[in-house]
């Protein structure tokens, strides 16, 4: 019997120390999760910045299921949808300005932004010969950690925990995410899938939406349509409130005073996983087996018995999870996932996708009710049902699909960090309660 057996076999023989029993949560009223039983999260801290509403309480405090609303600054997301669609420029950069300062910019203070962050864009000397064509990963997330660590030791004054720092800290890594990551993967591509090694040189014209796909694609390889479908994409992952588990785990590790490429660290570890970031990739597998097994062509019915099988943990990963489907907060609709299935049926047009698009509404419509039949309670195709079909759509590789959560979601971590800096500023220490064994001679 080899070690790595003997050691497995020692911890599952021992499996019943590590068990504790589901009543004591509710004797000691411990929220599983930090959930309560009705499936609402605890609070667990105070936000001017990011409103997330799925459902309200009675004066009984019984919950009531609503359409889902998302709210940066007190602005509704579609309204600043609007906002964005009806002008001709792009909006994510308003977006990080309203999510820091609690207002939209006036045209002086959004180009101070801007130039900001293009001053940022590039990477330091030697870092890309050194640190991302050297070595590279599988997984995107795992690179894209160790080459945010890796900033650290190019900052001249990483440690100063102060918020002027911190916030300049902050906006230069995220302008320096559209090549870390987009570097990273040719480097994986390369090293990994035997390809091409294909680098764009940075440049500091475009706004993150399109130097991205720039870095990407190279000039002239995309169109002003998807510069700004991608922009859309980021406004709507900028931020989720508190309580979203990267957020949180940032907030954790800032709150201890540690450098920020810790934090961001922390919160990327925390985003590559499926039930967070890591979802869209594997609601987009999900996808891609069940249409190439009964086609998009498929009745109803086939749909139905597909939904079934996995609902019952015969079917796909066997986790008994329809991916893209429910969601913590919201009940009766995800404000996200609307916007993302309208766009996503304009893009279907150009791409002549349209079978697929209405076979991804159908599915929805057909999942969602059996969810609701399954578990009782109200749920709703969520963000990550339609953002992997339209990423690609637009031709971006699946490695890509989480990476751009982070570049999306890093301005919502960097402005809760600030908050918390400004108005806290503790080391969050929750307690746990001890149900062990009595002491032990």
């Amino acid at each position: 019997m080899n070690n790595n057996k003997q050691i497995l076999d020692i911890f599952h023989k021992a499996e019943n120390k590590n068990t504790i029993p589901s009543n004591l949560y509710s004797k000691y009223d411990v929220k599983k999760g930090l959930r309560n039983d009705d499936g609402t999260g605890v609070v667990v801290g105070l936000t001017r910045i990011c409103d997330v509403t799925g459902y309200t309480l009675d004066e009984n405090g019984n919950k009531k299921d609503v359409p889902g609303e998302l709210y940066y600054r007190g602005f509704p997301l579609e309204k600043l949808y609007d906002r964005v669609a009806t002008s001709n420029r792009t909006g994510y950069e308003d977006v990080c300005f309203l999510l820091l300062n609690g207002y939209l910019p006036s045209s002086k203070e959004r180009e101070v932004l801007k130039q900001y962050l293009r001053e940022n864009y590039f990477l330091p000397e030697e870092f890309l010969a050194e640190n991302i064509l050297k070595s590279s990963s599988y997984d995107m997330m795992n690179k894209i950690q160790r080459s945010i660590l890796l900033l650290y030791s190019e900052d001249e004054n990483p440690d100063d925990p102060s918020i002027d720092n911190y916030l300049q800290q902050g906006l230069s890594i995220i302008a320096k995410l559209p090549a870390i990551m987009v570097y990273c993967y040719q480097a994986k591509r390369h090293t990994m899938d035997n390809q091409s090694l294909v680098i764009h040189p940075q440049r500091d014209d475009m706004d993150l939406a399109e130097s991205f796909l720039y870095l990407l694609k190279g000039e002239g390889n995309y169109t002003d349509e998807e510069v700004r479908i991608l922009d859309l994409m980021m406004i709507l992952h900028a931020d989720h409130g508190i309580g979203n588990n990267s957020t949180f785990a940032s907030l954790v590790v800032a709150s201890t005073q540690t450098d920020i490429y810790s934090a961001f660290t922390a919160a990327v570890g925390s985003l590559k996983g499926p039930r967070h970031g890591g979802a869209n990739i594997t609601c987009r597998d999900m996808m891609q087996t069940v249409i190439a097994d009964i086609g998009t062509d498929a009745t109803d019915e086939e749909i139905e018995v597909v939904c079934q099988k996995m609902l019952e943990k015969q079917y796909f990963d066997k986790s008994g999870l329809i991916y893209g489907m429910g969601h913590a907060v919201y009940t009766l609709s995800d404000p996200r996932s609307v916007i993302l299935m309208k766009n996503a049926g304009a893009i279907a047009e150009q791409k002549d996708r349209v079978e697929e698009f209405e076979f991804y509404k159908r599915f929805a419509d057909i999942a969602t009710k059996l969810v609701k039949e399954a578990k009782g309670k109200n749920v709703c195709a969520n963000v990550d049902f339609y953002s992997g079909f339209i990423y690609d759509m637009l031709g971006i590789p699946e490695e890509l699909y989480t990476p751009i959560f982070v570049l999306s979601r890093a301005i919502g971590w960097l402005a809760h960090n600030l908050e918390d800096k400004i108005n806290i500023n503790r080391i969050m220490r929750p307690a746990g309660l001890y149900v062990g064994d009595d002491k032990l001679e």
